[in-house]
C-alpha cells in the first residue's frame, strides 16, 4: 500500500520556505506532484486518451502543461462560455460537459467557425436543441454546424429504480432512448452528431476505503463491483445503438479520476475524462487502486493567539460543492495536529484552529491547508504559485486572475 496524503509531502516545510517572501493567504502548486499525478493517470487509462476536465484545473497554465504531455488529449469543460473562452485561446478539442441555456454563446458558437470547429455541445433532451436553434443568428439550422454529445445516465439501480445510487443527470437510461435521440440529431440540419458520454461519479468520485470505516468502505466497494458490471454491458449497447445511427461517431467518453483504470479495460470506450487526480483534494484519499500526492494547496496566515492550543488565521472558509458535511471542509494539513473548534469550523474571515503545534506557531507563520475539491481552490485564489523543491518559479493566474469567474 502506498503511504498517504500526509506523508506524500517530500520536505513538508518546502512550501513554506518557496514562499517565505510572500504574505498569505495564497495558493500553490507543487510541480512535481502534479506531473507524478499526470503519469499516474497516463499508466492507468491503458494508452487511451485522457480528456482533462478543466472544472477540477481552472488554470490554462496548467491545462496546457499537462496537455503538452503524452497520453492527454482535449479538455472537458463546464460551461459554454468557458467552452468558447477556451477555444478562442488555442484549444482545439473542448468538449461541454454539461447542457447549456446560454443563447448568447449559442448564438456566438454558430456565428463563426474557430469555435464551431472546437467546441463539442451536450445534449439529452430535443429541447435543447430547438433552444440552440432559436439562438442562430438567421434562425433555425443557419450558420456553422453544431457538434453534438449524447449523454446516458449511469446510475446504478435497484429494486425496479426504487433505489438509485449515483447523479441525477441524464434522463437517457437505456440504448433505445440513446438511439432515438441520435436519430432526432442526425435528420436536423445544422447539427453533427460526434460523440457519446457516460460518467460514473457513483465509483470515479467515491472512495472505496474510507479511514475509520471499515463496513462503510466495503460496501462501497461491493456496490461499485455491481454498477461497473452492469453499466458496462449497458454502455456497450448503448454505443452500438448510436453507432447504427452514427457510424463516425468520433469519441465515447467515460471515467474520471476514481475509475480511470476500470473504464479504460471497457471495449467501448475510446477516452477518458480525468481531472481532479492532477491535483489531488482531500476528497480521493479513500481509493484502494490509488495514491495520488497532494499538489495543490493553500495558505492562511495566523493572526491572533488566543490562548495556550489555539492559534487564529485570516480566512479559510472554503467548503466545496456536494452533499454538506465535514468531508467538504479544507484540511488543515501543515504544520499536522492542528483541527477545528467544533463550536466555530471554518471562518469566513477568520479561523481558529487547536491541537499542540499551535504553540510552534507565531503571528505571521503560514497554515497550509488542503481543499476537499480540485479547481474550486482556483474560485478562491486569482493566482498559483508553481513550486519546484523549495522555490517558486512561476506564477501563473487562475481563470479568476483573468477576469474569468464562469459559475
Amino acid at each position: 500500500m502506498s503511504p498517504q496524503p500526509a506523508d506524500a509531502y517530500a520536505d513538508k516545510a518546502s512550501f513554506s520556505r518557496a514562499t517565505a517572501h510572500l504574505d498569505a493567504p495564497l495558493a500553490v502548486v507543487d510541480l512535481a506532484a502534479f506531473d507524478a499525478n499526470a503519469a499516474d493517470l497516463v499508466r492507468r487509462s491503458q494508452g487511451k486518451p485522457i480528456r482533462v476536465a478543466s472544472k477540477s484545473v481552472r488554470c490554462r497554465a496548467l491545462l496546457e502543461r499537462v496537455l503538452a504531455r503524452d497520453g492527454f488529449a482535449g479538455i472537458m469543460s463546464f460551461t459554454l462560455a468557458e467552452s468558447l473562452w477556451l477555444a478562442r485561446s488555442g484549444f482545439p478539442d473542448v468538449l461541454l460537459a454539461y447542457p447549456s441555456a446560454d443563447r448568447a454563446g449559442f448564438a456566438e458558437l454558430a456565428g463563426d467557425p474557430e469555435p464551431a470547429a472546437a467546441v463539442t455541445v451536450m445534449i439529452d433532451d430535443p429541447a435543447q436543441l430547438d433552444l440552440i436553434d432559436a439562438a442562430r443568428p438567421a434562425g433555425p439550422g443557419s450558420g456553422e454546424e453544431i457538434r453534438v454529445c449524447l449523454e446516458l445516465d449511469t446510475s446504478y439501480r435497484l429494486l425496479g429504480g426504487r433505489v438509485r445510487v449515483g447523479a441525477r443527470r441524464s434522463p437517457l437510461r437505456d440504448p433505445e432512448a440513446l438511439a432515438a435521440l441520435a436519430r432526432t440529431v442526425v435528420r436536423r440540419p445544422g447539427f453533427r452528431l460526434v460523440g457519446l458520454m457516460a460518467y460514473e461519479g457513483h465509483v470515479a468520485g467515491v472512495g472505496d476505503e474510507v479511514a475509520g470505516k471499515p463496513m462503510r468502505s466495503r460496501t462501497v466497494r461491493v456496490m461499485q463491483a455491481a454498477a461497473r458490471k452492469e453499466l458496462a454491458q449497458r454502455r456497450w449497447a448503448a454505443v452500438r445503438a448510436v453507432r447504427q445511427v452514427a457510424p463516425r461517431l468520433e469519441f465515447v467518453n467515460g471515467g474520471g479520476t476514481g475509475s480511470v483504470q476500470h473504464t479504460a479495460a471497457e471495449a467501448a470506450i475510446t477516452e477518458i475524462a480525468a481531472g481532479s487526480g492532477l491535483y489531488v483534494p482531500r476528497l480521493f484519499d479513500n481509493f484502494r487502486s490509488f495514491r495520488g500526492r497532494p499538489a495543490a494547496l493553500f495558505a492562511q496566515p495566523v493572526v491572533r493567539r488566543p490562548g495556550p492550543g489555539v492559534v487564529t488565521v485570516l480566512g479559510g472558509g472554503y467548503p466545496a460543492s456536494g452533499a454538506a458535511g465535514a468531508d467538504r471542509l479544507p484540511e488543515p494539513c501543515l504544520p499536522a495536529g492542528l483541527r477545528y473548534d467544533p463550536q466555530e469550523g471554518p471562518g469566513e474571515v477568520q479561523t481558529p484552529l487547536l491541537g499542540a503545534a499551535a504553540d510552534g506557531l507565531a503571528v505571521g507563520d503560514k497554515v497550509w491547508f488542503r481543499h476537499a475539491k480540485a479547481g474550486e481552490l482556483c474560485e478562491r485564489f486569482d493566482r498559483l504559485h508553481l513550486v519546484e523543491g523549495d522555490r517558486v518559479v512561476a506564477t501563473v493566474p487562475t481563470y479568476r486572475g483573468e477576469g474569468r469567474t464562469f459559475l
